[in-house]
């Protein structure tokens, strides 16, 4: 019985520990500087708040990271929700899964918790 309870432990500790594992490779990129020079000269700025144990994040990653190949005259950045607060307070984002869009020093659009690649996507569309 004590093997069986210790099997469940272990298999959900290691389900715990891989959904958070994109985190490692995912980096906050977010340059207060960059990001002000971007709005600046009109750049179209998408930015995506993140947390290293978040499962709607990871699924997020790698759409971004397709977009930013995609949308070459967009500029993306990131930060990671828990650990860079002073941006979220800058950008007034409280929550991770946030896709914010900016432009000509405005937000334009956020949403919170878009996992599809279509809505992503259609987002991203509409700052252009």
């Amino acid at each position: 019985m004590l093997f069986s309870f210790m099997k469940k432990i272990l298999a959900f500790f290691i389900l715990f520990i891989s959904t958070g594992s994109f985190a490692e490779e995912y980096k906050s990129n977010f340059n207060v500087e960059e990001f002000n020079l971007a709005q600046n000269n009109g750049k179209l700025v998408v930015v995506h708040s993140w947390n290293k144990f978040c499962n709607t994040c990871s699924k997020q990653k790698p759409i971004l990271e397709k977009a930013k190949k995609d949308f070459k005259d967009v500029i993306f950045m990131s930060f990671e929700q828990n650990k860079n607060k002073k941006i979220a307070e800058l950008l007034k984002i409280d929550y991770w899964t946030t896709i914010a869009v900016y432009k000509h020093n405005k937000e334009l659009f956020r949403e919170i918790g878009l996992y599809k690649k279509k809505d992503i996507y259609n987002l991203i569309k509409k700052g252009i």
